[in-house]
C-alpha cells in the first residue's frame, strides 16, 4: 500500500468522524444512543486497560485463529484432491455448489443445538464458514496450472506426486493465499456473531451484548471499534504476506500494486 493511498484513506475516515462529531453534537443530541465519535474512540482507548474487554478479546482471537487453522487444514488437502482428479471433482461439484452460497450465520443456532460445548461449537461454525472460500480457491488455483508444464515434467519421467509438487502446489499456492486472507475476515465476522447469538462466558461479542444489557451504547461500539481495526490489521498482515511470498505471481498476472 502506496504512502500517498494511506493518506487518502485517513484522510476519508477523519473526514467521515468529524461529519458523524457534528451530526451528533448538534442535530442528534442524544449522545446515549448515539454516542460522538469521539466518545467511542475515547471510551475503545479505555478498553485497552479493562481485564474484561482483554480476556473477552484474547477469547475471540484463539477461536479465530484456531477456526481458522482448522478449516486450512482441512480445506486445502481436500481443494488439492479434488484439483488432481478432475471426475471426482464434478461429481460433487453440485453439492458445493449448493452448500457454499448457505449463510453461515444461519447455522449458528443449528449449531448450538446439535454442538453443546460452547468454544467447541463457535469454533465448528468458523470452520465452516472458511472451508468454502479456501476449498474453492485453491479449486481454481488447481485448475490454473500450466498443462504445458505439467506435461514437461511427465515427458522427463516424473511421477504424479513429483508433478504435483514441482508443478501443481507452487502454482496454486498464491490461489490458496488468497482463499485464506477471505476466510479471515469471514472467520472474524462469525467469531463475534456466535458470541452475539449463542453468549458464553467471554468474546467481543459477550462484551458487546453486555454493555447493552446496561444500555451503554459507548462501549458496545468502542469494542466493535476494535474488531474492525483487528480484520483490517489481520487483511493487510495477510495482504503483506502474499505480496512477499508470491510477488512473482503478481507479476505474471499484471496484478496492480494497490
Amino acid at each position: 500500500m502506496t504512502s500517498a493511498r494511506v493518506l487518502r484513506g485517513a484522510a476519508g475516515a477523519a473526514g467521515l468522524l468529524a461529519v458523524g462529531e457534528l451530526l451528533i453534537r448538534f442535530v442528534v443530541s442524544d449522545d446515549v444512543v448515539f454516542p460522538a465519535p469521539s466518545t467511542i474512540l475515547y471510551e475503545a482507548v479505555l478498553l485497552l486497560v479493562s481485564p474484561d474487554f482483554l480476556t473477552g478479546l484474547g477469547t475471540t482471537l484463539t477461536n479465530w485463529a484456531l477456526g481458522l487453522l482448522i478449516a486450512i487444514g482441512i480445506s486445502v488437502p481436500l481443494g488439492v484432491l479434488l484439483g488432481a482428479l478432475p471426475p471426482v471433482e464434478r461429481a460433487i461439484r453440485p453439492v458445493l455448489e449448493f452448500m457454499r452460497p448457505i449463510p453461515s450465520v444461519a447455522i449458528i443456532p443449528l449449531a448450538i443445538l446439535l454442538i453443546p460445548v460452547d468454544g467447541l461449537m463457535k469454533i465448528s461454525v468458523i470452520v465452516y464458514a472458511c472451508m468454502w472460500p479456501i476449498l474453492i480457491n485453491t479449486l481454481y488455483g488447481m485448475q490454473d496450472v500450466d498443462p504445458l508444464a505439467k506435461e514437461s515434467l511427465r515427458s522427463f519421467g516424473f511421477g504424479p506426486l513429483a508433478v504435483l509438487a514441482r508443478v501443481s502446489l507452487p502454482s496454486a499456492a498464491p490461489f490458496v493465499a488468497t482463499g485464506v486472507r477471505i476466510a479471515a475476515g469471514i472467520a472474524l465476522i462469525l467469531a463475534v456473531s456466535a458470541e452475539l447469538l449463542a453468549g458464553g462466558t467471554a468474546g467481543i461479542g459477550v462484551f458487546v451484548v453486555q454493555a447493552g444489557s446496561g444500555n451503554r451504547t459507548d462501549l458496545m461500539m468502542a469494542a466493535t471499534f476494535w474488531a474492525g481495526i483487528f480484520g483490517v490489521i489481520a487483511n493487510l498482515a495477510l495482504l503483506a504476506g502474499e505480496r512477499r511470498l508470491f510477488h512473482w505471481h503478481r507479476m505474471r498476472t499484471g496484478a496492480q500494486e494497490s
